[in-house]
C-alpha cells in the first residue's frame, strides 16, 4: 500500500512536470504595427508563419510595448515592470537598476527551465548575458563575428566570439532550433530578439528578390528583412510540430516599438540611419513618440493547449503581460508588486470573457499617456491631447476640449501613477526639439521642413607642395 502510494505521488510529480509549458518570445526590432500580413493594412508585406502562429491563436488588435525605444522595452520585458520604475527610462540611462533586477530568465532557471538567449540584447555586454539568468548565448545580431556560448548547432563553447556562418535572422533560428531539440524532453525558455528590421539594412540578395517591382528601396529591404524574420518562425515552429511540442508551448510575437520614419520617410542610400523601410499604419506617428505609431506593436499569443485558435483579441495588452502569464503558468514564485503585468491567458481562452480590469501608462523623456479603456490622454512638450481610440486610432482627432472631464481624470491618475516611478533625467535641448517638431509633424498639422541627412564631409587629400 506504502508503496502505491508512492508511486502515485511520483507519477503525480511527473504529470505536474509535464504540464509546465515551455515559452517562446519572439522579439522583433523597430517592427510597424502594419507589417504582418494578417494585420491587412497594407499589401505589399508576406508573413505566413507569422499568420498561421496568429491563426492558431490570438492577434492582439491592440498590442503594446511599454516604450517607443529599444534598451527601455527590452527591459521591461524581461523584467516585468515597468522600466521606470528602476532607473531605465531610455536608451541613455544607466543599467544599475535593471542590474539589480530578477528577469524571467533567473526565475525560470531557479525552477528546472533550460533558457537561452539569441540575438539583440542591447541591456550591458554581451559577454554578460549569462549574469542575467540565461544559460545558453547566440547573440549574433550583425553579419560579423559574435558573443555566444554556442556554435548554430548548439554544441557549447566557451564565452566568446565566434565566426558567422549565416545571415544573422536565420543564424538565430538555427541556433535557437538546436537548443529546443536538445532541450526537447524538458522545459524551455527561449528570447528569440531579431535585430530586424531595424537598420542597418542589409537583407541578403534571396529576400530581396522575393519582392520585385518599383518600390522605395528601404521598402524592398524592410519587407525583406522580415521575410527573413518569418522565415525563422517558421523554422522554429515547424521543429516544434515535427517534435510534437507545439501543444504545450506558449509563444508570443512581439514588436519592441514602432518604425522610425524621420517624419518623411525618405529614401536615403544606403542602410544606415533613418527609415527603416517598416510601417505603422494606421497609427499616427512613429519610433520616438507616445502616439500609436510609437507604441502599438504586432503582437502574438499562441499556446494550443489552452488558446482558442484564430482570434482577433479587441483589448489591449501589454509587453508586460509576458513576465506575468509565464509566472503563473511556468509555477514560479514572485511577490504580487513586482510584476505590473497580467496573466493574460484566463482572457485569450474563454475563462474570461470581460476586458481586464485595468489601465496601461508610459512615460518616456517629456512624454507620458495613459489610455483606459477607449480613452487615451497623451501629453509631450506643454501639450495635452485625449484621443477616442474607438472611433480615431490614428489619432487625428484632439477631444481634450470637448471632454474635460475625461481628460482631467485621466490626468490626476496618470500624475499618481507617475508618482511611483524613479525622476527622469532632465531633457536635453536637442531632444526637446525633436519632439516639438514630431508633435508640429503629426498631431497639429503644421508645416515642418524637410532636412536631408548630412552626408560626411570629405576630407581632403593633403598637398605635397
Amino acid at each position: 500500500m506504502r508503496i502505491a502510494s508512492i508511486l502515485f505521488c511520483l507519477v503525480s510529480l511527473t504529470s505536474f512536470a509535464e504540464k509546465r509549458p515551455n515559452v517562446i518570445v519572439f522579439y522583433t526590432d523597430d517592427h510597424g504595427y502594419a507589417d504582418l500580413s494578417c494585420q491587412g493594412s497594407v499589401p505589399d508585406i508576406r508573413t505566413p508563419h507569422v499568420d498561421a502562429l496568429a491563426k492558431s491563436g490570438v492577434r492582439a488588435l491592440h498590442g503594446y510595448s511599454t516604450a517607443p525605444q529599444c534598451v527601455p522595452s527590452r527591459g521591461g520585458l524581461l523584467i516585468g515592470r515597468f522600466q521606470s520604475k528602476f532607473g531605465l527610462e531610455n536608451n541613455n540611462d544607466s543599467l544599475d537598476g535593471f542590474n539589480r533586477e530578477e528577469t524571467i530568465a533567473e526565475r525560470l532557471s531557479a525552477v528546472g527551465y533550460t533558457t537561452a538567449q539569441f540575438g539583440k540584447w542591447h541591456l550591458g555586454p554581451t559577454n554578460k548575458i549569462t549574469e542575467h539568468g540565461f544559460k545558453h548565448v547566440f547573440a549574433q545580431n550583425i553579419n560579423a563575428p559574435l558573443m555566444a556560448n554556442i556554435d548554430i548547432h548548439g554544441k557549447d563553447l566557451p564565452m566568446g566570439k565566434i565566426k558567422n556562418t549565416e545571415y544573422h535572422v536565420i543564424g538565430c533560428s538555427k541556433a535557437a532550433i538546436s537548443v529546443i531539440k536538445r532541450y526537447q524532453e524538458q522545459p524551455f525558455f527561449l528570447y528569440i530578439a531579431y535585430r530586424a528590421p531595424h537598420v542597418p539594412l542589409d537583407a541578403p540578395q534571396e529576400y530581396l528578390d522575393r519582392f520585385p517591382g518599383e518600390m522605395p528601396e528601404r521598402r524592398r529591404q524592410a519587407l525583406a528583412m522580415l521575410s527573413a524574420v518569418d522565415d525563422g518562425v517558421g523554422m522554429v515552429t515547424n521543429t516544434l510540430d515535427q517534435l510534437k511540442l507545439k501543444e504545450n508551448t506558449l509563444v508570443f510575437y512581439i514588436g519592441d516599438n514602432g518604425a522610425p520614419y524621420k517624419m518623411f520617410k525618405h529614401d536615403a542610400p544606403g542602410g544606415g540611419p533613418g527609415w527603416d523601410g517598416s510601417l505603422n499604419d494606421p497609427m499616427n506617428g512613429e519610433k520616438g513618440m507616445l502616439t500609436e505609431g510609437g507604441i502599438h506593436v504586432p503582437y502574438v499569443v499562441s499556446w494550443p493547449n489552452k488558446i482558442k485558435p484564430d482570434q482577433v483579441y479587441q483589448h489591449p495588452l501589454s509587453s508586460l503581460d509576458v513576465a506575468a502569464t509565464i509566472t503563473q503558468y511556468c509555477k514560479l514564485s514572485v511577490p504580487q508588486n513586482k510584476l505590473d503585468g497580467i496573466n493574460i491567458v484566463p482572457y485569450l481562452s474563454g475563462e474570461k470573457n470581460m476586458a481586464p480590469d485595468r489601465a496601461l501608462a508610459w512615460r518616456w523623456l517629456n512624454q507620458a499617456a495613459y489610455r483606459d479603456g477607449d480613452w487615451k490622454y497623451y501629453r509631450a512638450a506643454g501639450r495635452e491631447y485625449l484621443f477616442n481610440l474607438k472611433d480615431d486610432l490614428s489619432e487625428k482627432k484632439n477631444l481634450i476640449q470637448q471632454y474635460p472631464e475625461i481628460s482631467s481624470k485621466l490626468k490626476k491618475e496618470l500624475s499618481v501613477w507617475d508618482k511611483s516611478l524613479v525622476p527622469a533625467a532632465p531633457l536635453s535641448v536637442e531632444k526637446s526639439s525633436t519632439i516639438n517638431k514630431f508633435l508640429d509633424f503629426y498631431l497639429d498639422g503644421k508645416d515642418v521642413p524637410f532636412t536631408e541627412f548630412k552626408k560626411p564631409k570629405k576630407k581632403r587629400k593633403k598637398s605635397n607642395k
